[in-house]
């Protein structure tokens, strides 16, 4: 890459004050972001042209940083800038004064050498910038391994080399400096435009359920989402169903245009730590195909289920969905698997069954509450560093059986107290077919007596009152109202879905006040 100075001599350059280690000058081409600057100022329409989204901390020049902040700043309000509107700015910026004022900002454009390739000056900027990222990202790595004292953990020191370099091939350089409230808001409304132009009024990632989409707005990046529940509520049913919705919608939108920044889907990674791969694609191409698992496990399929199998499986074949069914992962490495899917594949949600089977770093592992500790921070960490959703699984206390009302409640969680904290969203997946049907009474025979006949028919009743119905309790909510929703659930092919409209009247949202 070509990290040659573009000669522009019209214009003072400010000092390259920040030097590396061993006194060696960073890379930066002050000459170049004087240049790039001066082809905005001249047409504001080159910004709309760029290949990669330059920030303002991309600029070595701190001056050039706060014009091209400005500049943004102004854009976004739909005013043309020129010299003449940005004068008012940096009337009074000291540093500008060394320039010679705000007469800078004119002699910026004194030549227009920058329109003649503006693209390749904005390309150079933003991997000079990268560069400086690396050495001091290299820096900080050399310095933490002379370090030998006791308390320094060597894995710790590459999980953070790691993040580190993610950051660095992410383009994040600078990331985690604090934003100005006016960038923050930028965000917020791209967000609510988002949701505004989904028609489903969904903000975030969508579950593929309309019901579960309206309640809490889509799945938020950078959310923990725990979904917990008993053996047999169908937790990890829910969970593929949603991998699959997700991954299915963005594949849709791509197809018909719409960028991946701009679909509500997502390319998911599913981290099964239960279930092999081939066990999860199983379930998947049961749920889309309408066989049931068992019958294509034992191969007990007509000619015709085979062809409906055939087409799920064209489809599937398709999907950005990627699964990873390494047992005994820990936090760290599923973290480091989860950064390198996102570096090439775009990842936009993380899935995790179940957040149990996850390891620790080893050094919690004499406390099992710390360690769920760990692992939930870890988790939580994870969303907000890839800025995706994720969610884990969990399981549930035994306390739930011995309860006369089996629907789960927060204090059911396994070492609940961290899982709970760390969470922005909790859901509890509640069937209530699964215990009505563990409770039938003795089949009654002619020889009966008619209070057995009874028994018998009053839960007949009952089973059909409940049958394939489930509940997805939301416990916790950060960003709105807590309660339940209904859906409907086909065992047989392990499928969540939306009630039907003529039945939404009996089941309706039930919202806590």
């Amino acid at each position: 890459m070509a990290t040659e100075p573009f000669h522009s001599p019209a214009l003072p350059l400010a000092p390259a004050n920040d030097a590396g280690a061993a006194g060696q000058t960073l890379p930066a081409n002050i000459e170049a972001e004087a240049a790039f600057l001066g082809a905005v100022l001249i047409d504001n329409r080159v910004i709309e042209e760029l290949a990669k989204p330059l920030s303002p901390h991309h600029f070595f020049e701190p001056v050039h940083g706060r014009i091209y902040e400005r500049i943004m700043q102004l854009l976004e309000r739909k005013a043309v800038v020129t010299p003449v509107t940005l004068k008012p700015y940096f009337e009074q910026d000291e540093a500008m004064r060394a320039l010679g004022g705000p007469a800078y900002l004119a002699r910026l454009t004194a030549d227009g050498q920058g329109l003649i390739a503006p693209r390749v000056l904005a390309e150079q900027i933003y991997d000079l910038a990268l560069l400086r990222e690396l050495v001091r990202v290299g820096r900080d790595l050399v310095q933490g391994a002379m370090d030998t004292s006791e308390t320094v953990e060597p894995l710790e020191q590459i999980e953070s080399a790691e993040a580190a370099l993610y950051k660095v091939a992410d383009g994040a350089g600078g990331a985690n400096e604090a934003k100005s409230f006016g960038e923050a808001t930028r965000v917020a409304i791209a967000n609510i435009e988002k949701a505004f132009n989904s028609g489903g009024h969904v903000a975030g990632k969508t579950t593929g359920l309309d019901s579960v989409n309206q309640r809490i707005g889509g799945l938020h990046d950078s959310d923990l989402i725990i979904l917990a529940g008993r053996p047999g509520m169908g937790k990890t049913s829910l969970a593929t169903n949603i991998a699959f919705n997700a991954a299915d919608r963005l594949l849709t939108d791509l197809s018909m245009g719409i960028p991946a920044e701009k679909s509500i889907g997502a390319a998911v990674a599913f981290f099964s730590l239960e279930m092999s791969a081939d066990q999860l694609a199983t379930r998947i191409l049961a749920e889309q195909s309408g066989i049931s698992s068992s019958a294509l496990r034992m191969g007990k399929i007509s000619r015709e289920d085979f062809q409906a199998l055939s087409f799920a499986s064209q489809r599937l074949a398709q999907l950005p969905l990627y699964i990873d069914d390494t047992p005994g992962l820990t936090i760290s490495g599923l973290r480091t698997r989860a950064r390198r899917l996102k570096r090439r594949h775009g990842l936009g949600m993380v899935i995790v069954d179940y957040l149990q089977l996850l390891q620790g770093s080893g050094r919690a592992t004499d406390n099992r509450v710390n360690e769920i500790s760990e692992i939930s921070r870890g988790l939580k960490t994870l969303a907000k560093e890839l800025h995706v959703p994720v969610i884990a699984l969990s399981q549930l206390s035994r306390a739930v059986e011995q309860r006369e009302d089996k629907r789960p409640q927060l204090s059911d969680l396994r070492e609940s107290g961290s899982i709970e904290q760390d969470a922005d969203m909790v859901w509890f997946v509640f069937r209530e077919d699964y215990y009505v049907k563990s409770r039938e009474p003795k089949e009654p025979t002619p020889t009966d007596p008619p209070a057995v006949v009874e028994a018998h028919a009053r839960w007949q009743e009952e089973m059909e009152r409940v049958f394939g119905l489930a509940e997805l309790i939301i416990a916790k909510q950060r960003h709105g109202s807590t309660g339940k929703v209904r859906m409907r659930f086909e065992a047989k092919i392990t499928k969540f879905s939306d009630l039907a409209p003529e039945e939404l009247a009996n089941y309706a949202y039930e919202l806590d006040e």
